[in-house]
């Protein structure tokens, strides 16, 4: 506890604000070893994470309820480091890369967890100087941020709560809970083989339309559907439009017959020509949308992310003075309001340049390991210039990109692919200085320097949206930046067990088998390592990134036009455009379903006393869908590798027929309607 200027908003007890307290660190550090190892499942199964925030926040004040003396701001705190399991869990999206280029076959604890905590503390120091400009200035929506300051304030004790907020608070806690329980229970289902856990069909197109082949498929999975609702439609509607993009235009025009033949002629190769004659249409399709397609949604990804940086450049410009100028009148004796207290900017710098230390002995050990040591000095350095300018651009796109569409679809995935070409194309530099061989160890060295610098985006990216919560509630931002640091520890602590135990079960594409030989897709992971050795070796298939960047070009002339004629009401934002490029069909199409489903949920609800009640509860029930079938693919994972056996579950043995597909969507539906019709009478209730 800590004492309250007088400018601080009342509500303490006793005059004294609790605000960051050692039980609440403690409650969020265990939250966010929970949401951490969810979230680090999902990451891998499907390319998503979600924000954890708002769950943390509705567990937090249903345990710190029963203790004497808690305050709106401790539930904030303990919001703040769960918050974690949200983001450090997206390191998943590079790290698994060392794997399947040979480099690691399991993740060492020390080097997982320095990557991710040095990187962490860098995440946060970087986005202090920016919340002025982009949360305070920047008139960003954060709409996860808003949500979380709106279910803290109907719940956290304090003169705002009323027996209503007491019954909502109860009520949302059963939402969560009920929600992981039918998801973990549907999952459960689908490893039981009681039903497919996913329906697809490819076919073979006329040759009126090309001759070529496509496909289509819905992944059965709450957390996916959950993770719909989160997005909102206009994000999942852009994810629509890449997925037609990829898969009704892409994919047909390089699986057709008269392409192929026309790109053999020209000497362009083709990722057709390599399979057996008379490959079916899902072959054929499958392997054209995972060699070729999903480079053309990288290229889309990248120059979104490029747009991002340059419309970013003046609010950084911004937030720094801003930054400084508070950091003088701190120094002459002016007394700050409590609401706009960062961590000072000496403080600041000192951080930075003790966690940039530590990267550099890392690096160091690092490249003496890979037996890189004649060229150790120059590529730590290099490496410590690369993660200080290219973290702190990351930081800048992933929190103004937080701020816009929310922390679960900032771009993480697109400022990876852009971090690891510009990581290679430096490395080929390296090599030319050096004389060294492009070998594997070069390829994981741009990998590790890339993991650090991912760190760095998801952090910023996590801090921002929980200062713009803060705001809302008058939170005090160093304690909030000082709780984000503790729970970064936390998160890091738990992932390597994680990803081994993962790891061991189903092993990750491309790299070594595990016990149930079905390998999690890890597409972040996948697409970064290919272009780590593509650039390397020379062999990336630049043409096809190129014909993305042109397609993302257009899509960002095409979104700044209707932004401008609709009045910013209607958009096409282009990084959810190439995410609907480079996600597995399967994912992305329920991922638009369930937008859709959240949609028509809000809409009916909308005008209804309980309205904004029923909206809440349905953040809750997409939060408790997420967190419940994520655990019990962490669970499945264990069971798998202490009995050795991967189908431990699999009684029944009906799935992969159209029956069981059949059975599955009509259960997954049934199940989805009396969700949201439960939640809307729990509502009404409330």
């Amino acid at each position: 506890m800590t004492d309250v200027p007088s400018a601080a908003p009342t509500g303490a007890p006793g005059g004294r604000r609790i605000e960051l307290t050692l039980r609440a660190l403690v409650l969020g550090c265990l939250l966010a070893v929970i949401f951490t190892a969810a979230n680090t499942y999902l990451g891998l199964q499907v390319g998503l994470t979600f924000a954890s925030a708002i769950p943390a926040a509705v567990i937090s004040m249903a345990v710190l309820r029963t203790l004497r003396g808690s305050t709106i701001w401790e539930n904030m705190t303990v919001q703040t480091v769960a918050s974690v399991g949200g983001a450090m869990s997206s390191i998943i999206f590079v790290l698994p890369g060392l794997v399947m280029v040979g480099w690691w076959l399991e993740f060492p604890f020390w080097e997982s967890v320095m990557i991710c905590i040095l990187g962490g503390v860098l995440g946060v120091t970087f986005s202090i100087p920016l919340r002025r400009a982009l949360v305070v200035n920047g008139g960003l929506p954060y709409p996860e941020g808003v949500a979380a300051a709106e279910v803290l304030k109907v719940g956290s004790p304090g003169a705002e709560q009323t027996e209503e907020a007491v019954r909502e608070n109860r009520a949302g806690l059963w939402v969560v809970i009920w929600g992981a329980v039918v998801s973990a229970a549907y999952a459960l289902g689908a490893a039981a083989k009681a039903f497919a856990g996913e329906a697809a069909r490819f076919v073979s197109l006329p040759a009126s339309l090309g001759g070529g082949a496509t496909g289509i498929g819905v992944g059965m999975q709450f957390a996916l559907l959950g993770a719909g609702h989160l997005i909102g439609l206009a994000v999942g509607l852009a994810q629509l439009f890449g997925l037609a993009l990829a898969w009704l235009i892409a994919v047909p025009i390089l699986t057709s017959p008269d392409t192929i033949a026309w790109l053999t002629a020209n000497g362009i190769p083709s990722i057709a020509t390599t399979l057996e004659p008379g490959a079916g249409a899902e072959e054929l399709a499958g392997t054209v949308w995972a060699r070729e397609v999903r480079f053309m949604g990288a290229g889309v990804i990248g120059v979104a992310a490029i747009w991002t940086l340059i419309k970013l450049a003046g609010p950084l410009i911004g937030g720094l003075t801003s930054a400084l100028a508070a950091n003088r009148r701190r120094n002459a004796g002016e007394a700050l309001d409590l609401t706009e207290q960062d961590i000072p900017i000496t403080r600041v710098a000192l951080l930075s340049l003790l966690a940039l230390g530590g990267i550099g002995v890392l690096l160091a050990v690092v490249a003496n390991g890979m037996g890189l040591g004649s060229a150790a000095p120059i590529l730590v350095v290099g490496g410590l210039i690369y993660v200080v300018v290219i973290g702190f651009a990351v930081a800048a796109i992933c929190g103004y990109m937080a701020g816009l569409i929310g922390s679960s679809n900032s771009p993480v995935s697109g400022v990876g692919i852009l971090a690891i070409v510009i990581a290679s194309l430096l490395m080929l530099v390296v090599l030319g200085i050096t004389g060294l061989p492009a070998n594997p160890n070069v390829v994981a060295f741009a990998l590790i320097v890339t993991a650090i610098v991912f760190a760095v985006a998801v952090i910023a990216n996590d801090n921002l949206q929980d200062l713009k919560t803060g705001q809302l509630v008058a939170a005090t931002p160093w304690r909030q930046q000082t709780a984000l640091i503790v729970g970064c520890v936390a998160g890091a602590l738990v992932i390597p067990f994680v990803l081994n135990q993962l790891n061991l079960a189903f092993g990750f594409e491309g790299g070594p088998k595990g016990i149930a030989d079905e390998p999690l897709a890890a597409p972040q992971a996948t697409l970064i390592s290919a272009l780590a050795r593509g650039v390397i070796s020379g062999d990336l298939r630049w043409d096809l990134i190129g014909i993305g960047a042109a397609i993302g070009a257009v899509i960002i002339v095409l979104d700044e036009v209707l932004r401008k004629v609709s009045g910013d009401r209607i958009k096409l934002p282009p990084l959810a455009v190439g995410i609907g490029f480079y996600l597995p069909a399967a994912v992305t199409f329920m991922l638009v379903i369930g937008a859709v489903c959240g949609f028509i949920y809000n809409r009916t609800v909308s005008g209804r006393a309980y309205g904004e009640v029923a909206k809440r509860m349905g953040v809750l029930l997409a939060s408790g869908l997420i967190v419940g079938e994520s655990l019990f693919g962490v669970f499945n994972a264990a069971t798998i590798v202490g009995t050795g056996n991967a189908e431990w579950a699999a009684v029944l043995g009906l799935a992969d027929t159209w029956p069981a597909m059949t059975v599955g969507i009509a259960v997954f539906a049934a199940l989805t309607v009396l969700l949201y019709g439960w939640i809307i009478n729990r509502s009404a209730k409330v």
